[in-house]
């Protein structure tokens, strides 16, 4: 028994709060970084293809072009939606233990595998790792609140950046210097990836997603299911018509979003930077998909030390890390000059493609390839915030998948009929010649687009003049005034309209309207 006036205290229970919730999420988000990075540590990769042509495999260089690489773009776009769509379903972990998998199965396939059929594999299994990429940066957004999304983003990034430089570097530094060999190097490439596979299946799986695990709604209220158990009347509905129920709803909800998505396609903006996405993309994947073999034809090295592919692959991450980073500090008006800067960056890319189809020189090679990934990936943040500024969340996925698509649907086209040999089955310069000429077309469009742009923009600042600034003097103003009043016209007297806005701005030009 207590005695009287004494007071129980009852036990304090220690409950997580605020900072150790917000401990947990940055310790998962950087616990997530480390894995992009480690994911990354392939010092094999770029050594790939001159082990495809050595003497330990013996490819021929038209296996390569026009039966084992092609593989890679028709699997691509084959498992593309399907991932995404299982992305989001599974909520990101599982997906992430795929890839690892599928990398796993890469790299045990390039060292045991001795047909055609096998590398075939290779690159389908190659294709499933490369399109589970969204997984990783879509789920590090599940881990924090909206308001660090652009912090995390920066953070994830730079760890896939810093791996793909490291990997790449280490892999040079093994093979020239170190004297490694190729298969040494690619079973250096298959522990690391092991290791990346466990630190995926200790991930935690989130508890939301963007589509089919939505947030629930705010404010403590019941979930209809708890509201049905103590409501009196009839029995819920069976399990069976539950899912189908759930499932319409789900197709409900890509129903309001692409009802939502619509009338904002109607934008110049959104439809300038989605065509440069998807168009652009499909060649910069052509061109970077085969430069390994282009510089293989170019320079077939029978010594490994000779190879310097990683060193390149190096060089353009980190060209592309820098480029990337300018792009965030370039102010102008986009909306006046966004197609002139996508013509002239274009019309460069063509350039450097057609030295690529026409010099012997392998240095050359190399530096054509890593001035083509720069400025391709300096202009893929500008295209992102473009599309992103305009659009929610959810709205701005659905975009970004569906130019995705478009660009792996026409990549996947020209391969089929430029590259593999149930199409034309052209050698790799004759390839890069075909591409020199796709990019030559959409440099013109664009910069042709662009002079429209400029000439419609002069136009609209020369009837943009009031009219008192046309008339002959102030006593011909003063009786075109007098002439208006008696008319019954009393626009004459009104303050002067502001300047025209320039086609393709919704709003008047000026510091707070910069994009």
């Amino acid at each position: 028994m207590v005695p009287s006036g004494q007071v129980v205290e009852k036990p304090v229970t220690l409950e997580a709060g605020p900072g150790r919730e917000l401990k947990s999420r940055w310790f998962l988000v950087s616990f997530l970084c480390f894995y992009g990075f480690v994911a990354q540590i392939r010092p094999g990769e770029s050594f790939i293809t001159p082990y495809l042509l050595s003497p330990d495999k013996n490819f021929t260089q038209k296996q390569v072009t026009n039966e084992i690489t092609p593989v890679l773009s028709y699997s691509h776009m084959a498992v593309l939606v399907p991932i995404f769509l299982l992305t989001d379903y599974v909520r990101y972990q599982p997906v992430l233990v795929l890839q690892a998998l599928s990398y796993v199965a890469v790299w045990l396939l390039l060292l045991l595998g001795t047909t055609v059929p096998h590398m075939q594999l290779l690159e389908f299994f190659y294709s499933i790792a490369t399109a589970a990429r969204i997984a990783y940066s879509s789920y590090i957004f599940s881990l924090v609140p909206p308001v660090h999304y652009q912090r995390v983003a920066g953070y994830s990034r730079a760890a896939v950046l810093l791996g793909v430089f490291g990997s790449s570097v280490l892999g040079q530094l093994l093979v020239t210097v170190g004297g490694v060999s190729f298969p040494g190097l690619h079973h250096l490439s298959l522990g690391c990836l092991v290791f990346s596979l466990v630190l995926a299946l200790c991930l935690r799986r989130p508890r939301r997603s963007l589509l089919f695990h939505r947030p629930e709604p705010a404010g403590g209220a019941a979930s209809p299911s708890d509201v049905d158990r103590t409501r009196p009347g009839p029995r819920p509905p069976a399990r069976g018509e539950l899912v189908r129920l759930r499932a319409a709803w789900r197709r409900c909800v890509l129903v309001r979003m692409l009802r939502e998505l619509g009338p904002r396609l109607q934008g110049p903006r959104l439809r300038l930077w989605s065509v440069w996405w998807v168009f652009n993309s499909a060649g910069y994947y052509l061109v970077v998909y085969y430069a390994h073999v282009l510089w293989a034809a170019v320079h077939s090295a029978q010594d490994s030390t000779a190879v310097y592919n990683g060193a390149v692959d190096a060089a353009a991450t980190l060209l592309s890390a820098l480029s990337s980073l300018a792009a965030g500090f370039v102010e102008i008006r986009w909306a006046l000059w966004a197609k002139l800067v996508i013509g002239v960056v274009t019309a460069a890319q063509a350039g450097l493609v057609f030295l690529l189809s026409r010099t012997s020189s392998i240095w050359l090679c190399y530096t054509a390839v890593v001035l083509f990934r720069g400025s391709y990936q300096f202009l893929v943040p500008i295209a992102t915030f473009q599309i992103a500024s305009s659009l929610s969340k959810e709205l701005c996925a659905l975009v970004f998948g569906v130019n995705t698509l478009l660009a792996a649907i026409l990549h996947t086209i020209i391969t089929l009929i430029v590259s593999d040999k149930r199409g034309l089955g052209l050698s790799v310069h004759s390839q890069f010649l075909v591409y020199f000429v796709y990019f030559l077309v959409l440099s013109v469009a664009y910069l042709g687009a662009a002079l429209g742009s400029l000439w419609h923009f002069q136009q609209g600042r020369h009837q943009s003049l009031p009219q008192s600034q046309e008339l002959g003097s102030p006593l011909e103003e003063k009786a075109a005034q007098a002439l208006s009043i008696q008319d019954g016209d009393l626009h004459s007297l009104q303050p002067e309209a502001p300047p025209l806005i320039p086609e393709g701005r919704t709003r008047p030009l000026g510091p707070a309207s910069r994009e």
